[in-house]
């Protein structure tokens, strides 16, 4: 038995009719991943109010738990919270026989529980009473029996709240959550036999139970000389000068015991702590840190769990990564699905429902396995949630790392084909005033691979029905076709060298004039719609790559003088060089270049070459670039206006759709040449 769907109405910040709550489960682990305020604790906190919890802890509904829309309307008068449980066995129909629903699907008649949680805001004014008792329904309108208490303490959920004392919880004590797990585990329960001073004085400890073995250290402080002795003097000295002659006082000194059986073991067990003891001396005090003491905790939940032979097997955990390091979070994300995965002896596989706002975590789960809650709505990801193949699923779950996880809590994602983009947008987004930390923007560097299967997260199947998970996505990448003349500029052929026919050329880079007429136009279409659609944009590049564009459209001799320093970088790191002596050296060259004549495509194309065919790296050439623009705009050589001038318009529109819109630009300045346009033969002839 599982809980397959949760409906949540007019709880915080849940609202009723289209604003209601609804999330899908299914069997094992789910983990809630969403920034913060999305929603998550609320659902956790709904699944507690109808279930309860193990550890007997009563969550109060207070006025403000009543959901108030927007603009200051009144409060909702009744809150209502719905579980439908799936895959009940055969003694879970037994024990809630008059409670279920059953449902035809297709041809298939399917038994389900399904649980109502109403509670109704008092609004009598005086009353000091600020809700009705709640009530729990059954049935699939909720207007079957009531469920009793009986039936409620079968379903109740282990809970480990998000700042838990650990240490504390493992503590000896009255009521300790220790005495409450090993009470109900069957090692303690079946194993050993009871203790009899008369027909066995001196067993062996290992054969007594945890009864056994109180009852046999109760013995034994019986038999112990000391208290023999102080029991003689209080008798022998107090006691009988007090008493009268028939009316002798007797006292008896003893470990004080309850008749009951389990109040006994309860007390017993109560005394006993957790510890971690060290790895070459189990006897060892050395003190574990909290994140330590947090793995024992949820091990202890587990145990009883999966041992436990009735009860609904749920455990709810608030942000299990607390106090763990990286590699403890992917150790405790890897055991936790492997618990999720098994069954307890009674045929129940137990559920996890969890919330994190870990990329640790959420990059060792299945997608299957997430639901991202935004806006107060849940979007499962799992298949038939959304635009993603099964192949896609397959490719994400081998490349889907904590790099790439940060996308699930962000307000905004750009996502990005290389280092040069993932170092070099940020930058100008926050030169340009918007920057990405400001917005909660995510920046996702897929290194060339999968851009578009990134971005089809985000793409519901179905958003009329599920809605569009409100998070703006922009795709950056590259149109991948060069101007006609620069095959000699950046040394794919040699100078004289024709543009081999495809087919039968195999060559893999491609020129404008690959693509005559409307096929250029459906290129750059086809590329977009790879993954665009509801919140997702992507933006390809105006002319060629992010360098030559950048160069094209007004960057060209700060992009020639990052080159140059990229082509430089070893000997400025060695010292050898300075790097105001390489600036000024390809500032001269550049203005040599300029000098020649050449339209803007073809000079943009002998920039690229220092990347494409000289050998600079495009990341360190990226690191220079985004110093150089930051020294010329604190500078004010170049203003944020003007520097947006000097940008592709693909960048900027990537940009504002992941912030805000930018005001509207001056009227634009005359259209360039054309790529490999006016000049490009000349230059094809004497390019080597």
């Amino acid at each position: 038995m599982y809980i397959s769907k949760i409906e949540i109405e007019n709880f915080r910040l849940f609202g009723s009719g289209a604003q209601a709550f609804t999330l899908a489960l299914n069997p094992g682990l789910t983990a809630l991943v969403g920034e913060n305020d999305a929603g998550k604790t609320s659902v956790i906190d709904a699944i507690r109010l109808v279930l309860g919890t193990r550890d007997q802890e009563l969550l109060r509904i207070e006025t403000a738990d009543f959901h108030q829309p927007a603009g200051g309307q009144t409060r909702a008068d009744q809150i209502l919270i719905r579980l439908q449980f799936r895959e009940l066995t055969l003694a879970d129909r037994g024990a809630f026989a008059e409670y279920l629903t059953y449902e035809q699907i297709g041809e298939k008649a399917d038994t389900t529980l399904i649980i109502t949680w109403v509670v109704r805001r008092n609004t009598k004014d005086n009353s000091s009473r600020r809700t009705l008792p709640p009530e729990w329904r059954t049935g699939a309108n909720g207007d079957g029996p009531m469920l009793d208490s009986g039936a409620r303490s079968l379903l109740m959920a282990t809970y480990l709240r998000p700042l838990r004392d650990a240490e504390r919880a493992m503590s000896a004590g009255r009521g300790s959550r220790l005495s409450q797990i090993l009470q109900h585990s069957k090692e303690i329960k079946s194993t050993g036999v009871g203790f009899d001073s008369k027909t066995s004085p001196s067993p062996d400890p290992k054969t007594l139970s945890v009864l056994g073995l109180g009852d046999y250290a109760s013995f034994l402080f019986g038999e112990s000389e000391g208290i023999k002795s102080a029991r003689k003097r209080l008798n022998d000295e107090y006691l009988e000068p007090l008493s009268f002659a028939n009316d002798l006082l007797k006292a008896s000194i003893g470990v004080s015991r309850a008749l009951d059986d389990a109040l006994r073991l309860r007390q017993l067990l109560e005394k006993l702590e957790l510890v971690l003891a060290g790895e070459a001396d189990q006897n060892s005090v050395h003190s574990r840190g909290l994140g330590s003491n947090n793995l024992l905790f949820m091990a202890c939940e587990l145990l009883l769990l999966a041992t436990e032979s009735d009860g609904f097997p749920l455990l709810l955990i608030e942000e299990p990564e607390a106090h763990l390091h990286p590699q403890r979070q992917v150790r405790l994300m890897s055991f936790l699905q492997s618990q999720a995965a098994q069954r307890r002896p009674d045929g129940q596989q137990i559920q996890i429902i969890v919330t994190t706002h870990s990329p640790n975590l959420a990059s060792e789960l299945k997608l299957g396995n997430l639901a991202l809650i935004e806006g107060a709505r849940a979007f499962p990801l799992g298949e038939g949630h959304t635009q993603l193949s099964k192949n896609d699923y397959r490719f994400l779950e081998r490349f889907l790392d904590v790099t790439k996880a940060n996308l699930f809590f962000a307000r905004a994602v750009l996502i990005v084909e290389g280092d040069a983009e993932n170092i070099l947008v940020p930058v100008i987004a926050q030169l340009l005033g918007r920057d990405f930390r400001r917005y909660g923007v995510s920046v996702v560097n897929v290194g060339g691979l999968g851009l578009g299967r990134y971005a089809r997260i985000f793409l519901r199947k179905d958003p009329v029905t599920d809605g569009e998970i409100n998070i703006p996505v922009a795709c950056v990448t590259d149109l991948d076709v060069m101007p006609d003349n620069a095959p000699w500029i950046v040394g794919k052929l040699a100078a004289g060298e024709a543009i081999p026919t495809r087919p039968p050329s195999k060559r893999q880079w491609r020129v404008k004039q690959d693509f005559p007429g409307a096929a250029f136009d459906e290129l750059r279409q086809s590329k977009r719609e790879k993954a665009s659609g509801q919140k997702v944009e992507t933006f390809v590049a105006d002319e060629w790559t992010l360098e030559f564009d950048l160069a094209y459209f007004g960057l060209d001799q700060l992009v020639w003088c990052a080159a140059t320093l990229a082509l430089n970088e070893e000997a400025i790191q060695d010292d050898k060089k300075a790097k105001a002596d390489v600036i000024h050296t390809a500032s001269e060259e550049f203005k040599a270049l300029g000098a020649r004549q050449m339209d803007r495509a073809t000079r943009a194309a002998h920039v690229y070459a220092r990347f494409a065919s000289e050998g600079a790296s495009k990341a360190i050439g990226a690191q220079y670039l985004a110093e150089l623009l930051e020294t010329a705009v604190e500078a004010a050589t170049l203003s944020p206006e003007e520097l947006r001038k000097s940008l592709p318009p693909y960048l900027v529109a990537a940009i504002a759709h992941v912030t805000d819109p930018f005001p509207p630009a001056p009227a634009p300045a005359p259209a360039p040449a054309p790529a490999g346009g006016e000049g490009s033969a000349e230059v094809a002839a004497t390019a080597g």
